[in-house]
């Protein structure tokens, strides 16, 4: 089945205490300033890139920057993560992500000076194929073979993993 938005992000869950885990089990992610989003590569050439937010709204008109740098990805993609842009400092901005609903040249104006990024932390379908009942670890391989061949990394990029502590059944302080 080709994923289509909306598509609901897999969120997290608060828990009142942990599962047992065997070691590797716990991957950790660091947050940024950003939003919650999918990015949807098309399979065909002439559909658009989809920027989908965590409610569901499309809002790849408001980051054309982005929507451009994911066409050097392959097409079929259906990628997770975290929308953040910078400032022209060149620091994380909150601020900045909530960009307005401006026309096309405005927006074009708001991307030079605020570049967006798209940090991916999780695939969820890949050349067409959803991947939503395959293991995390799974998943994350495809997403860093996805990065290690393609050089969209300006402003997509994978968010590292860090399977340290809590990898090893340790309380992270």
């Amino acid at each position: 089945m080709v994923l289509r938005p909306p598509v609901e992000p897999m969120l997290a869950q608060a828990r009142d205490t942990l599962p047992p885990l065997a070691p590797g089990q716990v991957a950790v992610q660091p947050k940024f300033e950003g939003f919650r989003a999918l990015l949807f590569t098309p399979l065909r050439a002439d559909e658009p890139v989809l920027l989908q937010t965590r409610r569901a709204a499309l809002i790849q008109d408001r980051f054309p920057d982005l929507a451009a740098a994911a066409r050097s990805l392959p097409g079929g993609l259906v990628l997770d993560g975290e929308l953040a842009v910078l400032d022209p400092h060149g620091q994380l901005s909150f601020t900045a992500l909530q960009r307005p609903r401006p026309g096309a040249c405005s927006a074009r104006v708001l991307a030079a000076a605020t570049p967006a990024h798209f940090i991916a932390f999780d695939a969820l379908q890949s050349d067409g194929q959803e991947l939503l009942e395959d293991p995390f670890a799974r998943r994350r391989e495809v997403l860093e073979a996805l990065f290690a061949d393609h050089s969209a990394r300006a402003a997509v990029d994978a968010v590292p993993v860090d399977h340290g502590a809590c990898g090893r059944g340790r309380a992270a302080a």
